[in-house]
């Protein structure tokens, strides 16, 4: 076993991703994906210098694989902040299915794991900046609906397009993701947008 290049350092995001699903985020240890992987323990922490950084890793390199930055193109392109909200939710809607898994392994472990915290903090806090962004367009355009702040907009808006909410609707309700999508498309602008007189 050795530490490798680029090939190993995959391996080891791949085996991660693959133990975190499995065991529901719970006693993913270094050994386990060394083990998992095919790799020296030492082969981790050369790629990853800790627990913290391989989750964190594994979790950007789960949207990296799922071409993230390519999906957010219409977000991105999308000028209005009202344009900017559909796009988000578009995406955000048709993505979660995909990390679902992931998502679960990593809420599920949080709570008792640092590591596992560090990284849904960190992709959350890309679900948040987007909130936080929507809204400010949505202000920038005269847009934002008068009784929101704009941290408290952004705040809500994170917390409508929650996990749990996507799960209560999509797995415990049987509603289509694209029913999600629209419902939750319409619900956030009659929240958010001011109404045009």
């Amino acid at each position: 076993m050795s530490s490798g290049g680029p090939k190993t350092r995959t391996r080891v995001l791949e085996a991660t991703w693959r133990l975190m699903e499995e065991r529901n985020g719970q006693g993913v240890r270094m050994r386990d994906v060394a083990n998992a992987a095919g790799v020296s323990r030492q082969a981790v922490y050369d790629h990853f210098g800790s627990r913290a950084e391989l989750m964190v890793a594994t979790a950007r390199y789960g949207d990296e694989v799922r071409g993230l930055e390519e999906r957010l193109r219409g977000y991105r392109a999308a000028v209005s902040g009202v344009e900017r909200l559909e796009a988000f939710i578009e995406f955000w809607g048709n993505y979660i299915p995909e990390i679902h898994g992931i998502a679960r392994a990593l809420l599920a472990a949080r709570e008792s794991d640092e590591a596992v915290a560090a990284a849904w903090d960190d992709r959350m806090r890309v679900v948040q900046e987007a909130c936080r962004d929507i809204v400010w367009r949505l202000q920038r355009d005269g847009m934002l609906a008068p009784w929101w702040s704009l941290e408290e907009a952004g705040e809500m808006l994170w917390s409508l397009l929650s996990i749990g909410n996507w799960e209560n609707l999509t797995l415990e309700r049987g509603w289509p993701v694209s029913l999600y999508v629209t419902r939750m498309q319409e619900l956030t602008k009659r929240a958010f947008v001011r109404d045009r007189e």
